[in-house]
């Protein structure tokens, strides 16, 4: 059925104003705080009480180490390869000065300032995506994952506005004819719908690593966050490390070594 976009206002409005009184109430947090980590049981699933990422961006020294990464994820969530300015990304690269944005290191070597970066969904502590949606089509679980629920999404791109890292895309366009071999595993999208990375829920319900993880051994670690003995805990504590955007205290859980 055809909306007209008077309608279309209409109902995103009508939406926002129950988003105003759910928050008023506490219910959003509350819906939120009763999300498993898992979308389903498997004895075989890899727990954490909080997901993190750390990349080691001095192994990342070629167009091949880059590539293989992308290739993996986008071959294990049948993302698009859509042209132009309407392209879905869910892992990129980007420079250093679009990559970290605030003010490090005034005298920060060359070699650094040369480098290419890995851009993805940060899965925040505190994600703004997730306070703006206004149909909990994005929501947080409990082990730290920023998730989505396609089925809710109203294309509202609230999250995308919200989202302080650029890290979600919109299907402007049907993606399902974009997608080079569709992996049955995974859900395809359609028109009008936000996606972005999500750090391998579903490969981490069947006790895999993240899809990019496995593409770049001794690049790219997962682990938890809150365990002191974890791999990523023990890098953090042996590196200089940085964090995107630290300053607006969303606790991005991605890391880069510096």
């Amino acid at each position: 059925m055809k909306r007209s976009r008077r309608q279309f206002l209409k109902v995103a409005s009508l939406s926002v104003a129950g988003l105003g009184a759910q928050l008023a109430a506490g219910g959003v947090t509350k819906a939120a705080a009763a999300v498993k980590p898992s979308y389903k049981e498997d004895a075989l699933a890899l727990k954490a009480k909080r997901w993190a990422m750390v990349i080691d961006t001095r192994e990342f020294t070629a167009k091949a180490d880059f590539d293989a990464c992308i290739n993996a994820c986008n071959i294990a969530h049948n993302v698009p390869e859509i042209p132009g300015k309407t392209e879905i990304k869910w892992i990129w690269k980007d420079a250093y000065e679009h990559t970290f944005t605030e003010t490090t290191n005034k005298y920060q070597s060359k070699e650094i300032e040369d480098r290419e970066y890995f851009m993805l969904c940060n899965h925040c502590e505190n994600p703004p995506c997730v306070r703006v949606c206004p149909t909990q089509a994005t929501y947080k679980l409990e082990n730290g994952i920023v998730a989505m629920d396609y089925h809710r999404c109203i294309g509202c791109r609230f999250c995308m506005a919200g989202c302080p890292f650029g890290a979600r895309s919109f299907n402007f366009t049907d993606p399902r004819p974009y997608i080079k071999e569709i992996n049955p595993k995974f859900p395809t999208r359609m028109i009008g719908v936000v996606e972005k990375c999500n750090f391998c829920v579903e490969r981490l319900d069947e006790g895999k690593l993240p899809a990019c993880v496995e593409a770049a051994p001794g690049k790219i670690y997962f682990g938890d966050l809150s365990d002191p003995e974890s791999e990523v805990r023990k890098l953090l504590e042996e590196n200089y490390t940085l964090r995107r955007k630290p300053a607006l205290g969303t606790e991005p859980g991605v890391f880069y070594i510096i």
